[in-house]
């Protein structure tokens, strides 16, 4: 069985190596100053983050910039970066981009959950080599956060309050010391961080209460809330970039027709926000209405249009594609969308043929 990864027929690559030729031209253009341990300077990375048209850098991320520059900043600091939001909101995505720019991989990851045990944060063993020659450094597992140490690279932590306390305080020592000891190799054995490392976290504002974080943990990073899209042409933008890419993966070059993405658009801001564009008020459902499952909304859309009905695109592929973003939660989420397709898609319906056509097909679908 071959391990390697097929990068022609992987289903996703990570960041540097999705991204590897704008990451050269950033570096062969780079002659800010860069903080130790940096593949990029500061700026570099910004401009690998949110694009650079003079170097053909695409734009990554969609939203509030400023946020990018704290997080850059936080990073270049002694603490750890936090990043908080509701699900969907590019969390994973943003610390993604960052680990990748700033040490050249975004591989080195832990995943949270309630089967995360400390040497998931540390180290483990090799039970054979282990059994056959006792402990040595041939035998030792660095965790991903061990490795980023040893190399002063990025370590990411997603979802941390889904680990355990106990999980969690391990990190405090980790952040504040900057050093795994490793006493089966020997009293004074220890890693200590290389300069460039250091930990990004993700935490949904939703599970906050799940494990909740100590206080000795929370000072141990700087906090920063990734809030939705408020620009809805940057969604918008985001949306169809995020589809066309899913599209090629089926070697079509297809895209959703204007009006059609208006209406996708348009559906999830106003569940999302509980307020329609003309100031009409909506029942906001408690599924989470994310620009992320828009992209799956509108990806799956254009699925139906292509494979299945053979037909252009219309509001009535969005409208059988919503179904399995809303009924997720709570039955009430069901009345709540039937209250916003008689209210809000009707009216709209007068005016737009994509409009009208997403009310019937929501309409007999209901």
């Amino acid at each position: 069985m071959d391990l390697k990864t097929d990068v022609t027929t992987a289903q996703r690559l990570p960041a540097e190596l999705r991204y590897a030729d704008e990451l050269t031209r950033l570096r062969d253009a780079d002659s800010d100053p860069k903080p130790a341990g940096w593949a990029l300077s500061p700026r570099a990375v910004r401009r690998f983050i949110l694009g650079d048209p003079k170097l053909d850098v695409s734009r990554k991320f969609y939203g509030d910039d400023p946020l990018v520059d704290r997080c850059i900043v936080a990073l270049m600091g002694h603490q750890g970066l936090m990043l908080v939001g509701e699900p969907g909101t590019a969390k994973s995505l943003l610390s993604e981009l960052l680990a990748a720019a700033i040490s050249g991989t975004s591989r080195l990851v832990v995943q949270g959950s309630a089967g995360v045990i400390e040497d998931h944060l540390r180290y483990g063993w090799n039970y054979a080599l282990l059994l056959a020659e006792g402990p040595s450094e041939r035998a030792l597992i660095p965790s991903p956060v061990l490795t980023a140490m040893q190399n002063g690279q990025i370590a990411r932590i997603e979802e941390l309050t889904r680990c355990a306390p106990e999980v969690q305080d391990a990190m405090i020592s980790l952040l504040s010391e900057k050093t795994v000891a490793l006493p089966e190799l020997g009293a004074a054995s220890e890693v200590r961080a290389e300069r460039g490392f250091n930990v990004i976290a993700t935490a949904n504002l939703r599970d906050l209460g799940v494990n909740e974080m100590s206080s000795a943990l929370k000072r141990r990073f700087n906090f920063e809330t990734v809030a939705p899209i408020a620009d809805a042409a940057f969604e918008k933008e985001l949306i169809a970039r995020q589809v066309r890419d899913r599209m090629a993966e089926y070697d079509m070059k297809a895209d959703l027709p204007e009006d059609v993405l208006d209406v996708v658009v348009s559906v999830f801001r106003d569940l999302r926000t509980g307020r329609a564009a003309d100031g009409a008020v909506v029942a906001q459902p408690k599924s989470v209405m994310s620009t992320a499952e828009a992209v799956n909304v509108a990806h799956g859309a254009l699925l139906d249009a292509s494979y299945l009905s053979g037909d252009a695109p219309t509001g009535a592929h969005v409208a059988r594609q919503l179904r399995g973003v809303v009924f997720k939660d709570d039955a009430e989420d069901a009345r709540k969308l039937r209250a916003y397709v008689d209210t809000i898609a009707r009216a709209r319906g007068r005016t737009s043929r994509a409009w009208a056509a997403f009310h019937k097909a929501a309409k007999d679908d209901g």
